[in-house]
């Protein structure tokens, strides 16, 4: 049997850790990674290799730096060429980047079986390209692995077949178990960096809406609003390629604000691990906040995750300035942690494995 995983962001890097770890357990299966090459910074793709222990991608197609339309165009193209080649028996793809709907989109229309690992997640704003990449993807996959309960309303509520629906838990968390064992002695950035623990904020911006060159003020208040909470405590902002771009044309004073380049995976988990708080417009570092039991502030209006700010574990502020520095001062976060309350019990890798080798 051979299963062929595309992947091509961080979070995709992590998710798919989990499950080929399962998968490849099997000596009859034979596994083939396409990496697209949407992150193409070398903290940002390679060191996760690396740190993650997964074969380093069978092909790396190298598309990066355009357009949605721009990439997801060329992906399509190149992941065909990849699947006609290799004549995978199933396709997995992981989340909902550009990665995730070009994988998809070539898988399907080859006929070959498509499995979508995070499926059901919905902000319900479709001004959000990850929403449609969800949506389009979850509607015609063969097999939707959802990593909660309410991601399955979701699908059920969308009129999805429910036998193509799987209940498996989060892969993220599986993860944070696994990895975040002894992280502290795997990783020296605290050192490094001269900080202690939980006394600091960690920083991260990536997202379009947040980061969009036609609309500044965003990204303007919450680096405003950050730049008020750095009176008060150190902030650690590891930035993303694209918010660096930004950043730089815009003229702020950032207090005590410290950008550093992207860090790898353990570097990240021992940044996190030991916050006082998270500031994040991720939907992976959302959960991760929640799994390392750090409270959580959401830099946009809405989140997938919405167990997180339902249940006080993290509150939503969007990018206004006077929210974001109440929420630090005077929110008052749930400090009752029961991870796998929402999440499943660490086990959705060896779900997915068992069901996809079926």
């Amino acid at each position: 049997m051979k299963i062929a995983a595309v992947v091509g962001a961080r979070p995709q890097f992590i998710k798919a850790a989990v499950v080929s770890r399962e998968i490849r357990k099997n000596a009859k299966v034979k596994e083939v990674i396409i990496h697209t090459g949407q992150h193409y910074d070398e903290n940002m793709s390679r060191i996760f290799f690396d740190e993650l222990g997964i074969p380093h991608p069978d092909y790396n197609l190298g598309i990066c730096g355009g357009t949605h339309g721009e990439n997801t165009g060329r992906m399509i193209e190149s992941i065909e060429k990849v699947l006609l080649k290799e004549k995978p028996d199933m396709v997995l793809i992981y989340g909902d980047t550009d990665s995730t709907l070009a994988g998809f989109l070539a898988t399907v229309k080859l006929y070959i079986p498509v499995a979508h690992i995070e499926a059901g997640l919905r902000s319900f704003n479709r001004k959000m390209p990850e929403e449609i990449n969800r949506i389009i993807t979850d509607h015609a996959s063969d097999l939707l692995f959802a990593p909660t309960e309410t991601a399955v309303r979701n699908l059920l509520n969308e009129k999805i077949d429910k036998d193509r629906v799987k209940l498996v838990g989060d892969v993220m968390f599986d993860a944070a178990i696994y990895y975040g064992k002894n992280v502290e002695e795997r990783s020296k950035i605290l050192s490094r960096l001269d900080l202690k623990p939980k006394e600091y904020m960690l920083l991260t911006v990536h997202r379009a809406e947040n980061t969009n060159e036609d609309n500044l003020e965003r990204l303007k208040n919450i680096l405003q609003g950050i730049a008020d909470i750095s009176k008060d405590t150190s902030v650690i902002f590891p930035i993303h390629p694209r918010t660096k771009k930004i950043i730089e044309k815009i003229d702020l004073n950032l207090q005590n604000i410290k950008a550093i380049g992207p860090v790898g995976y353990i570097d990240m988990i021992n940044l996190e691990k030991n916050a006082k708080l998270i500031a994040t417009d991720s939907g992976g570092i959302q959960k991760e906040a929640y799994f390392h039991k750090v409270p959580c502030i959401i830099l946009r209006d809405e989140t997938e995750w919405v167990e997180l700010a339902e249940n006080a574990f993290a509150v939503l502020t969007g990018a206004e300035k006077e929210k974001i520095t109440d929420a630090f001062r005077n929110f008052k976060f749930n400090d009752n942690y029961d991870t796998a309350k929402f999440y499943g019990d660490g086990k959705a890798g060896e779900k997915i494995a068992e069901i996809v080798l079926k």
